[in-house]
This record gives C-alpha cells, structure tokens and sequence, in this order.
C-alpha cells in the first residue's frame, strides 16, 4: 500500500443547508477546472448517488462517495486517495458536502456530517451561501459555522443568488469584517437549474444530452463568476495526504489466483453481471473494483435494452435506481425477465433491484423472482441504518452488522420474506430466498469488502 504523503490539493463545498446551491457550485468547479487542463477528483459526502453522477460528467471520471457511516471513519481518507489516484493522480480533488455543514447521523453529534469528513481528510471548507434575502447578517452566519468547531477551516465563501450589485457590495463588506474572503459571487439572474425527481435530481444516465448541456452550463457560470486562482490556492492549502491509499485487493484479502492485478475488468474468473443503464444508475465504484479484485469478470447489462444475461454470468448485482420511472419499459423486456426468473446463480439486489424481481411494480410486470408487488407512495422513507443479518446468504452470515442507508418512496407486500435479509430498528426486512439477498438497504461494499469476495466464491 502507499504510505508516503501526498501533496494533494483538495477543498470541501459546504453550506449552511440544503438548497444553498453546493451540488451548482461542485459541479461548476469541476467542469471549470478541467476546462484549464487540470486532472480533477469528483467526491461527494454521504450515500448520495445522483450527486456524483453530474459531477463525473464534469470531471471525466467516475463520482466517488466519502461516507463514515457506511465505510468507517478509517477508511475515508484512503478512499479519497485511492479515487484521486485512479485512472491517474489527480491535480486537485473538489468534495462536495451533504446537507448543513454540520449536519450529519441523527442523535450522532455530527457524525458522519461534512465537518467530520472535512476534519477525516484535513481539507479546508469553502462554503457556498445562499444570500437571498440577507444582508449584513451573513457575516454573522459565516462566523457562526466557522466557529462552531474549531477544527473546520472556512477558508473562504461564495455568494449564491446575490440580488444586484449593491447586495453583492453589502454582503463582501460585511464579511470582511469577520475576516472571510469572498472568492464567487453568483447573480440570482443566472442560475442553472438540473430538472429533479421525488429523490433529488434526474440521474445522468437517464438525460445524457440534457446533463451534458446542464454541465457545460454550470462551467460557464462557475468560470464567470469565481475566483479560480482563489479556489486553487486555498485547496493548496491543504497539508499532505498521508493516508495509504485504499486497495481492493487488500480489502478482499489479498489478490485473487483466477484473475492478475489491475483496473475493474478481468478475464478467467466468474462472470458477475451487474445491471446499469437508466433504470439502475446508483452503484457506487468500489463495487465493480471488489468485484474485480476478489477474480471475477464485471459484466454490465441494461435491464431496458438487453435481451439476456451476459454470456456466462454466474452471479447478477441489480443495485438502486428508478425502475418506477421506467416500469413499462422493463415490463416490454419480457426475455430478459424470464430469463432472470429462472437464474439459479447468487442474487444480490438493493432497492430497485428488489422491485424489479418482484411479481409487479405499480401493477406492470417484472421479473417473479421474487413473490412480491411494490408500489409507489407518498411517504419518503430515508436515513442511515444499523443492521443485522438476519440469515446466511450469498453475501451475509447470519449476526454480522452491517451499516447501510434507506431511500426510497415505495412499499412491498410483503415487506419482507419468510427468510428476511436484515433486523433493524426491532424489525424484519428484505429477502433471502434460496441464493437471492434482496432489500431495500443500501450497503457500501469498501465498508463490507466481504461481500464481494463471498459473491464470487458463491458462483464456484
């Protein structure tokens, strides 16, 4: 593993709360830098998968999650240099925060929040500011956030949604009063807007025109209105990385005999057919590169497109995505339904995947994998999770703990199996039947790299 320091600059978008406009600012930055020929790192704080989606567009490379929660505390700054070090290193790698700056796991005292990811990777905090109606109470605002954990480091602050000249005038005078540099300000006029769904925004892969027009424009206004020069010195700020970086292989105990060491496609081992394609957009990187380390050959299929399986799968990953908003289309794949059907190999789905082997999603067909209908509905059922599972399957030993996250807006029935996957908060949820672990809990496998190897060693 590499254990020597890394001078990698890096810098932390945050904000007061959600909507101050962090994923516009992140997406901006990413797009704008790389326009200067610069390598940039995309990141993204918590188990959000939309997020990291634009900013893969804008960087060209693959959005990378940092989430205590699910990884452990441990391995965030690890993750962080192993994503800014693959496919090559990085000049500057730009973390997008989730919610409030301080916000973080319920009842946790900011656990998880991104002033504890901040403080887990020693990056300074740019914070993005949402000065509609405000004035000189900003400062106060900024001062506090600064101030309420000494070991953050607000190294300066853009203005979102300023008003005219005069505000923006008001607003930079207040703040240097408390001694906050001003490196953006963005006009209320000319903001960019992402079209959004019950979840967040649209995924990437569902509107790739759209998205690439969507980012190009948030490079322009980012480019217009922020001090780029400004960004980078304070993101040089940062000390050295000196974290080793994260290794798949290690995670999984070393390197696999079926397959040599290297990048997440491999030949010779197990085929493991893991669904993409619009419908089932949210995985996370780590996946396929456990995947890859533990021997096996990471095969994509697009539930929407492709009429079977990839030749030889052995074992199938359906992971989250919007399958409600695709369900006619996944219902007219009749082949590869029936064919998933009948798959007698290991089984691993989260959310999405769990929908789509059921008998039906708001009454159109899916896979029957599963003896189970969904439905949409209007209560949004989200957080972090502390689990246990409940049986042994292809990835799980029954009693192992797992932290996972929930995020959805459909029910089952049943809403679990006679075999659940998961106990938590004192009750049953989710599938295991036979070689299918089916749930709606979101796990981060570089948290459970077990998994992986458990996986392929199933499919033999």
């Amino acid at each position: 593993m590499v254990s020597t320091g890394w001078a990698l600059p890096r810098v932390v978008v945050a904000a007061p709360a959600s909507g101050h406009g962090k994923t516009t600012v992140a997406t901006g930055l990413l797009g704008a830098l790389r326009r200067r020929g610069l390598t940039v790192s995309p990141h993204k704080v918590g188990p959000d998968y939309i997020d990291p989606g634009y900013h893969g567009l804008a960087a060209g490379r693959p959005g990378r999650n940092l989430d205590p929660w699910l990884v452990g505390p441990e391995r965030v700054a690890p993750l962080l240099r192993h994503g800014a070090s693959v496919p090559t290193p990085a000049d500057v790698a730009v973390i997008e925060g989730v919610m409030g700056l301080h916000d973080g796991a319920v009842g946790r005292r900011g656990y998880a929040s991104t002033a504890h990811v901040a403080t887990l990777v020693d990056a300074p905090v740019l914070l993005v500011l949402d000065t509609t109606a405000q004035g000189r109470s900003a400062a106060a605002l900024v001062l506090g956030m600064r101030a309420f954990d000494e070991r953050v480091r607000v190294g300066g602050v853009i203005l979102n949604r300023v008003g005219s000249p005069r505000h923006e005038t008001l607003l930079r005078d207040a703040l240097a009063e408390v001694g906050v540099p001003v490196l953006g300000a963005v006009s209320r006029s000319v903001e960019v807007a992402a079209p959004s769904r019950h979840l967040g925004l649209v995924p990437v892969a569902e509107r790739a025109p759209e998205s690439l027009a969507v980012v190009a424009a948030l490079a322009d206004l980012v480019a217009a209105t922020v001090d780029l020069d400004a960004v980078l010195d304070l993101a040089r700020s940062a000390p050295p990385l000196t974290a080793p970086a994260w290794d798949p292989v290690a995670a999984v105990g070393g390197p696999a005999s079926t397959a040599a060491v290297g990048g997440p496609a491999r030949t010779g081992g197990p085929t493991v057919a893991v669904a993409a394609g619009a419908a089932f957009t949210f995985s996370y990187a780590e996946t396929a590169e456990l995947l890859a380390a533990a021997g096996a050959t990471v095969a994509p299929f697009d539930p929407l497109r492709d009429p079977g399986l990839p030749a030889g799968t052995r074992a199938v990953v359906i992971g989250g995505g919007f399958p409600e908003a695709h369900a006619d289309a996944l219902a007219g794949n009749a082949a590869l339904r029936a064919e998933l059907a009948a798959f007698d190999g290991p089984v691993v789905a989260e959310c999405a995947g769990l929908l789509y082997l059921g008998r039906s999603l708001d009454g159109a067909p899916m896979c029957g994998r599963l003896d189970l209908t969904a439905r949409m509905t209007g209560r949004l059922t989200l957080g972090y999770r502390e689990a246990v599972a409940a049986a042994d399957s292809p990835v799980t030993r029954a009693g192992e703990r797992v932290r996972g996250h929930e995020f959805h807006r459909t029910v089952t029935d049943p809403g679990h199996g006679d075999t659940p996957a998961w106990r938590f908060d004192g009750a049953a949820h989710g599938f295991v039947d036979g070689r299918v672990h089916a749930s709606y809990l979101h796990v981060h496998w570089a948290g459970q790299p077990h998994a992986a190897r458990r996986l392929v060693q199933a499919c033999r």
